[in-house]
């Protein structure tokens, strides 16, 4: 056996490779940069799988040739990738279509029919809006309805962990951890939904194209001789199923009970807890099936979260853009080095983030309110961020109200966690000590775990995350930052929404 854990990190702008030993320390990292997507028509979100597929061989080249020793001693692969996206494959493996990833807004026109008895149930419960949303946005419907040829020709429809696990094993099979999206998953019980099962009355997929289910830590095959041609592995290497990017964020930054909360602060911003018990932070939002087996991952996310500094850098930041690359370093540095000219609470610009409307609030619209002459572009970031804050914040006082446990710490991952200044906002925010790991490839760290739990170096994830996950720093709340936040949630931010949906609605007429 090898000694090593190949984690492949697939996710919403880059695709990187990252080798940690078994004490949790980094020690390759390979990255591939990609456009997000591209938009045929205005508000898709579409991606050549093979862009993924390429950059995934580019990178396991690119280990072998800087650190060949390293790369020979790799005796498991983990897969973890964004989330709710599909890809299309025929029988023999071809590519049907192109990705559609989760940002992409198409919908059918109307949403797909179910049983009386379903219909009653979800009424009786005051649901039946969001499922009707769920099915009008599932993308695998507007295939059926405008793509019908492609449709029939589809043998799997897949995660882009499975199209990823397919390559490299040629087994239709992916991680019960990884079924995050619009399908008919039973996140219960950990399985396909049955045919008079509620997601299957609202994700009309047919069960003979979902692909095979796998526990996380189990294996899902072997690398085969074309993947061995094109990444340059090892034939025969196991590729051992994983979870999606956020789940292994969450396991990866030692987020394994109810006490603790994961703040991912990358595109899809969202914050999760880890419990042995099912339940919904949002009634009808499933908790999402953990990287710990039979474990559950509830969640509130803020749909493309921290994407929105990139939409910033694109439309104010140009100035920041420029200096940035004379000085070779990334803008979101300059940028975040500004943050603490301004104060909390931005001289009173409050921003509402629902750049991406959410399941639960689909008439939602992006909001920036309280401009006034000395407002500066720097005001609009640091309110950007305090924003998504303030929603991740709402997020965790549905969390805390269902499970009936008081989050002690909250530990941050993520693009934003690199920040100082951002992780000190968001102890401010939430008024409890956050936490950064020792390093912010958490996704990665995570599945380098599921890894070397699987090759028994460990008995029990608790051993793993023990010898794997090493606080390194810690940021405290400031009592007079945390009432100037309070005063903000309490009397503005907690209204902004209600007072602006009825305008909301119009708009989307």
């Amino acid at each position: 056996m090898g000694k090593y854990v190949l984690a492949i990190d697939c996710g919403t702008q880059s695709l990187r490779g990252l080798i940690f030993d078994k004490n949790g320390k980094l020690l390759v990292k390979v990255k591939r940069e990609f456009n997000p997507y591209y938009s045929v028509e205005p508000g898709w979100a579409e991606q050549d799988p093979n862009v993924y597929w390429n950059s995934l061989c580019e990178v396991c080249r690119q280990i072998k040739e800087d650190e060949e020793d390293v790369f020979n001693e790799i005796d498991r692969v983990v897969v973890t990738t964004q989330r709710d996206s599909c890809v299309l494959l025929g029988k023999n493996g071809e590519i049907i279509r192109p990705a559609i990833l989760w940002m992409d807004q198409r919908k059918i026109e109307k949403p797909r029919d179910m049983t009386l008895y379903h219909k009653l149930t979800i009424t009786t419960v005051g649901m039946m809006t969001t499922a009707k949303n769920f099915s009008l946005n599932c993308n695998a419907h507007w295939i059926q309805d405008y793509e019908p040829e492609n449709w029939k020709k589809t043998h799997k429809y897949l995660q882009i962990s499975g199209f990823l696990n397919y390559k490299l094993t040629h087994e239709f099979k992916d991680s019960i951890a990884s079924q995050i999206g619009h399908i008919p998953f039973n996140y219960k019980h950990f399985r396909w939904e049955g045919k008079r099962g509620q997601k299957s009355q609202i994700f009309h997929i047919e069960r003979e194209k979902l692909c095979d289910l796998v526990a996380p830590g189990g294996v899902i095959g072997y690398v085969v001789d074309e993947a061995t041609n094109d990444t340059g592995l090892k034939k025969g290497i196991p590729v051992i199923a994983g979870g999606s990017d956020k789940g292994c964020e969450t396991l990866g930054v030692g987020c394994f009970d109810n006490y603790t909360a994961s703040i991912s602060l990358g595109s899809n911003a969202s914050i999760q807890t880890t419990s042995r018990k099912y339940y919904e932070a949002l009634r009808f939002i499933c908790p999402f099936p953990a990287v710990i087996p039979k474990a559950y991952n509830p969640e509130i996310q803020i749909y493309r979260g921290y994407w929105m500094i990139s939409w910033f850098k694109k439309e104010f930041a140009q100035k920041e853009v420029t200096q940035a690359k004379e000085l070779n370093i990334a803008p979101e540095e300059l940028l975040n080095k500004r943050l603490n000219d301004i104060p909390p609470g931005c001289d009173g610009l409050v921003f509402q983030p629902y750049w991406g409307a959410g399941a639960k609030r689909p008439e939602g619209k992006g909001a920036i309110i309280g401009f006034d002459d000395y407002h500066t572009r720097i005001h609009i970031y640091r309110a950007i961020i305090e924003g998504i804050g303030f929603g991740l914040f709402e997020g965790l006082q549905y969390i805390q109200k269902k499970s009936k446990i008081n989050i002690q710490k909250i530990m941050v991952s993520g693009g934003g966690s690199q920040s100082d200044a951002i992780c000190q906002i968001t102890a401010d925010l939430f008024n409890k000590p956050v936490y950064r790991v020792q390093t912010y490839e958490t996704s990665g760290l995570g599945a380098a775990i599921v890894g070397y739990v699987s090759k028994g170096e460990y008995k029990s994830f608790d051993e793993a995350v023990k010898n794997m996950v090493h606080l390194k720093d810690e940021f405290l709340p400031d009592p007079a930052n945390v009432q100037v936040y309070k005063n903000i949630y309490d009397n503005i931010y907690s209204k902004v929404y209600n007072k602006l949906k009825p305008l909301y609605k119009q708009m989307q007429k």
